[in-house]
């Protein structure tokens, strides 16, 4: 498993390299943002350790550069601790973020729930990419019927699709569409849309949800941190993110998908 940290205080890049050794990984190190895009053509990491404050640049800039084109399990790491300053982290596309000073045990704990969360979803991926049956006759559910469309369908290359209205979700590819236009996700957000789509019509606990989409034992993730990526699905998907239409909140208890 290779991991790529991206810090400018060697010290501590050092320090971590050396335990993640210890442990298996396959470390490389960037003190810089030119640096760490040189090594992330050429290491192809696994996960990246991704400090915020760089000489030539700042890491938010970095990971939504990643999140243009890649999935890539981001950890991020800063010595800011205002909570703006975590929002902004997670609004960029990262899967969590880690404020310093902090103990090897929690940062192993965190990179090894995100790598977990990337191998699930990549699991989940292979099975969505088997060629899928036609359903038959009188299959659909009659919320489906009354939606004039299948929650799980095939199109033209195999590839199982959730739709709703404007939404079309293809887990064998990642991809997600509004109408004809790509919608850009990170791994969180898609995990998330994937399972309210899935459960469409019901409500979700925020309690299952945060142990579905981000770490089954309940550990290291708030309520925030959920609020801030249905927040981020929002702006992506809805005409009015305000008054949404596809993610609506039911007070106190969750949300629900396309009630």
């Amino acid at each position: 498993m290779k991991i790529l940290i991206v810090e400018d205080d060697r010290g501590l890049a050092e320090g971590i390299a050396f335990a993640m050794g210890r442990d298996g990984y396959e470390v490389s190190h960037a003190g810089t943002l030119a640096a760490a895009r040189r090594l992330l053509e050429s290491e192809k990491p696994d996960a990246i350790l991704l400090d915020l404050n760089l000489p030539d640049g700042d890491g938010i800039t970095f990971c939504r550069e990643i999140r243009e084109t890649s999935q890539l399990p981001i950890l991020m790491l800063t010595a800011r601790d205002m909570e703006t300053d975590e929002v902004q982290g997670l609004l960029s596309g990262a899967d969590d973020y880690l404020t310093k000073p902090f103990s090897l045990a929690v940062l192993k704990a965190r990179l090894d729930t995100v790598m977990r969360r990337s191998e699930r979803l990549k699991m989940e991926d292979t099975k969505a990419d088997e060629p899928c049956r036609e359903n038959r006759a009188g299959s659909d559910t009659a919320a489906d019927r009354m939606n004039g469309q299948r929650a799980g369908s095939c199109s033209a290359d195999g590839d199982r699709e959730l739709v709703c209205k404007e939404i079309r979700l293809l887990p064998g590819r990642m991809k997600v569409y509004c109408g004809e236009r790509e919608i850009e996700c990170s791994a969180t957000e898609f995990r998330l849309l994937y399972y309210l789509m899935e459960n469409r019509g019901q409500v979700l606990l925020k309690e299952q949800i945060l142990g579905h989409v981000w770490d089954n034992t309940g550990n290291f993730v708030d309520e925030n941190t959920l609020q801030v990526t249905i927040g981020r699905l929002r702006r992506k998907l809805e005409k009015d993110p305000a008054n949404p239409v596809y993610i609506r909140t039911v007070r106190g208890m969750g949300y629900i998908f396309a009630p």
